[in-house]
């Protein structure tokens, strides 16, 4: 698991590019097939947005999963809902890094290569290193389709495949030949190849497969002639891969149990864990959960998710806009409840005035960005850190709002009982930052014991607060908590607490509407120092040879960062890390760390918003290392780019 301290022979393993590594020889035979033992491998399926990628891979990671490895992965597919046929743009992928022991990021590069057409080769091809594995689909290379993305000669027969171990399979003809006695047309046997290659690759790689037969009947209940053909072409696939010639040597990647603590685990995608957060704070709350959003890629899967859990008192309403979204969220905060909305960066600009309300009405509202490429409509599938200024500054006048960032997809489930616990404390809206990468990609997570989870229960105002000069006692909505300076939260009904609401000006604790410019400088000093004086943990600093640089990441970037400090540590360089969950307020600490350093290295997947924030507020020179093509880090390129800050 990424939380966990690996071994130095871990860390060298981490930091050879995601290369597999043979660390035995013949294990046991299988007929005359040789097994090899691997302790980590890359896969990447890939093929037409049509073609079933994504969900071979989560098929293959989900029986990875139950077999106990590690894993990582990164979906990556087009905006469009359904791309044209065979082209560049069209290419779906989905690729998977697992391994017997505790790995970071989805893999710089694949040693296996699933290519279901011409496309899917090409834009492939350049990622997979010399030496590595290509399955391609040979019945799909046509001199049409291959024509169709620039290949004037078939790859497969020019030579310019051979410093690949390619491994030509017709998977759409041996599908078809399956599925003859089932009745079905031939476009119809087509759609199953991707089971056919499911089943190849999960006897090349000894992974479960009782689950994959359970998943395709349960899927396809009510076409229960459809999923045995699905069964069928999957059983197909594991027994070509058992009797062709094509595939002397299958593999085994052992269970990573030394990499976990005890418990129970699953596998999780980062927008599921933030769901199952959400309910769990609302249930540590207890308080209900009430989500208002409206669709958009990628944080959609969490209005998906919330809706299927009425039982734990969680309420979901998709609006017509963003606005409307947020609007009846900031509703339900007024009315006592656990308070959500999910969005993105387009979003999140149609939800700014109603930001700045909750900030000025002081109430307990989840904002959570699950951040993509932009500007405008930008790369909606594609993920980036771009919106960790508009977090923090996107709003009209002085509106400060506390920010949060999870590191991993597991992570977005603490992220998420984090930011609730400072909105219910505080009183106050809070961010929380993820992205496309953490959203959609998963990991092993560790179930936590309820007693685990802190206790966010808070008390509701009962009755009057304030006693006038008169004798008289009144309900002052801004009477602050003198620790924490958050308002009582009133629950609307509640006899002899009726107060104002709005977004003019409120004067120090009456809340009676207020012009007074002295009264206004108070309550914008007011309300930031509450977002000031917020208690979050010291950063962690991973210094354990004296280095020199450091590096300080925020977000998704933790793992490739991670990955490239284990490799420079490996190579006998001294290199510290810390990493930001926190980014308003910082850390109290976080002055001191960044001066005890000569050099600070922040890699971020935008043009240095971080970076830029660390100048202004600390005087520190950071030095800014960024990307925003979509992709996360490789850990490779993030190394290199390191090694020359530590040696400079």
């Amino acid at each position: 698991m990424t939380s966990q301290v690996s071994s130095p022979a871990d860390q060298a393993d981490e930091a050879n590019g995601g290369h597999e590594a043979v660390v035995g020889e013949q294990r046991r035979p299988a007929g005359d097939k040789e097994i090899r033992r691997l302790d980590r491998v890359i896969i990447r399926f890939a093929g037409d947005s049509g073609d079933g990628m994504q969900l071979t891979g989560d098929r293959f990671t989900s029986e990875t999963a139950s077999f106990g490895n590690d894993l990582s992965t990164l979906p990556n597919f087009p905006a469009e809902i359904r791309a044209p046929a065979g082209t560049l743009p069209g290419v779906s992928s989905f690729q998977l890094h697992f391994a017997d022991h505790d790995i970071l990021t989805p893999g710089d590069a694949p040693n296996v290569l699933v290519a279901m057409n011409p496309a899917a080769l090409k834009a492939n091809i350049g990622d997979v290193p010399r030496g590595g594995e290509i399955i391609v689909n040979t019945d799909e290379f046509a001199k049409r389709a291959m024509a169709k993305v620039g290949y004037d000669a078939s790859p497969l027969e020019d030579g310019s495949l051979d410093a690949y171990h390619v491994h030509p399979v017709p998977l759409t003809t041996l599908t078809i030949e399956a599925l003859k006695d089932f009745g079905l047309t031939r476009k119809e046997a087509e759609r199953s190849k991707n089971m056919f290659a499911l089943g190849l690759l999960s006897w090349m790689y000894h992974r479960p497969t009782e689950g994959t037969e359970s998943f395709l009947r349960t899927k396809f209940a009510k076409k229960p002639a459809i999923a045995e053909a699905n069964i069928a072409a999957f059983r197909a696939g594991w027994n070509f891969g058992e009797t062709t010639e094509e595939f002397a040597v299958s593999y085994e990647v052992a269970p990573a149990t030394s990499a976990f603590p005890t418990g129970t685990y699953r596998n999780i995608s980062g927008n599921l864990a933030l769901s199952y957060g959400l309910i769990a704070a609302s249930k540590q709350a207890d308080l209900p959960l009430y989500l208002g959003s409206y669709p958009i890629t990628p944080a959609s899967d969490i209005l998906h998710e919330l809706s299927k859990h009425k039982n734990f008192g969680v309420r979901t309403f998709q609006a017509e806009d963003e606005i409307a979204g947020i609007g009846a969220a900031l509703g339900a905060a007024f009315g006592g409840s656990l308070a959500v909305t999910t969005t993105s960066g387009p979003g999140v600009a149609l939800k700014s005035e109603t930001i700045g309300l909750a900030v000025s009405l002081e109430l307990p509202l989840l904002v959570v960005d699950i951040q993509r490429g932009g500007p405008s409509t930008g790369l909606p599938t594609k993920t980036e850190q771009a919106d960790l200024l508009q977090a923090m500054y996107g709003r009209n006048g002085e509106a400060p709002v506390p920010v949060v960032a999870p590191r991993t997809p597991a992570d977005c489930f603490d992220a998420a009982v984090e930011a609730a616990r400072i909105a219910l404390t505080y009183r106050t809206p809070v961010f929380l930052l993820s992205d496309g990468y953490l959203a959609n990609g998963s990991e092993p997570w560790r179930i936590p014991d309820i007693d685990e989870l802190p206790d966010l229960r808070v008390q509701f105002a009962t009755g009057p607060n304030h006693t006038l000069d008169d004798g008289t006692e009144v309900f002052w909505p801004y009477k602050r908590d003198p620790q924490t300076l958050a308002r009582p939260w009133a629950l609307p009904g509640t006899p002899g607490l009726e107060h104002r609401i709005g977004g003019i000006e409120k004067q120090d604790g009456s809340g009676n509407i207020s012009y007074d410019p002295a009264n206004h400088d108070f309550m914008v000093r007011t309300r930031q120092a509450k977002i000031d004086g917020i208690e979050v943990p010291d950063v962690d600093v991973d210094d354990p040879d004296g280095a020199r640089t450091l590096v300080l990441g925020w977000g998704s970037t933790y793992g490739p960062i991670t990955a490239a400090v284990r490799r420079l540590r490996a190579a006998g360089l001294p290199i510290a890390q810390a990493h930001l969950r926190h980014l308003n307020p910082f850390p109290g600490n976080l002055g001191d760390v960044l001066g005890r350093y000569r050099k600070v290295v922040v890699p971020e997947m935008n043009l240095g918003q971080l970076a830029a924030l660390i100048r202004a507020k600390y005087l520190v020179d950071a030095q800014s290392h960024t990307q925003v093509n979509g992709m996360p880090f490789k850990a490779e390129q993030l190394a290199e780019a390191l090694k020359e800050a530590i040696n400079d």
